[in-house]
């Protein structure tokens, strides 16, 4: 027996072959003619005739479909953001002295508004890695912009870099520290 079961445009067109001595649907049997669309296969076997059946198809999702799970973040850990702000502040200040025609007199403050900045969002967003944003880095220069303050792109520059090659991997060794 051989049918064509929905003639709806959304649905898939699937034809079944069932010998009597077979007794279950195998993947040569079925043939669907839009494989672009998955449908919900619902075979059934009628009561009119033992060795016939029908099959219902419907692209319909059921009403509780999967949903994937969804990653939630860990809070930021106020010990954390300490220990890591002191380690930012120190290699920043470092770094930037190296290039201190850029920053005249002005190193310490500069460092000041960036770890000020690198601070609260470490106390307020970051909550490991995939978490580190650019927009404190954006929030660094443009303060630094307005306090005038020389060598801005620099110091949000070397911030950024900095954060992005050691704040995942000090996360990482902070949590693995703690005891569980």
């Amino acid at each position: 027996m051989t049918q064509d079961l929905d003639h709806s445009p959304m649905a898939t067109s699937l034809f079944v072959s069932r010998p009597s001595t077979r007794p279950f649907l195998s993947p040569s049997t079925l043939q669907r003619r839009n494989p672009s669309v998955s449908p919900i296969i619902l075979p059934f076997v009628s009561l009119s005739s033992p060795n016939s059946f029908s099959i219902a198809i419907s692209n319909k999702l059921p009403s509780a479909a999967w949903q994937p799970p969804v990653y939630v973040y860990p809070d930021p850990i106020p010990q954390f953001a300490i220990a890591e702000t002191r380690k930012f502040r120190d290699e920043l200040k470092r770094k930037l002295l190296k290039n201190k025609e850029s920053f005249g007199s002005d190193v310490d403050e500069v460092v000041m508004v960036c770890s000020e900045i690198f601070s609260e969002f470490l106390h307020k967003e970051y909550g490991g890695p995939g978490t580190l944003l650019v927009e404190p880095f954006t929030d660094m220069l443009l303060a630094l912009k307005e306090k005038k303050l020389p060598g801005a792109p620099i110091a949000a520059r070397a911030a950024l870099l900095w954060a992005q090659n050691y704040v995942d991997k000090d996360w990482e060794i902070w949590n693995s520290k703690i005891p569980l």
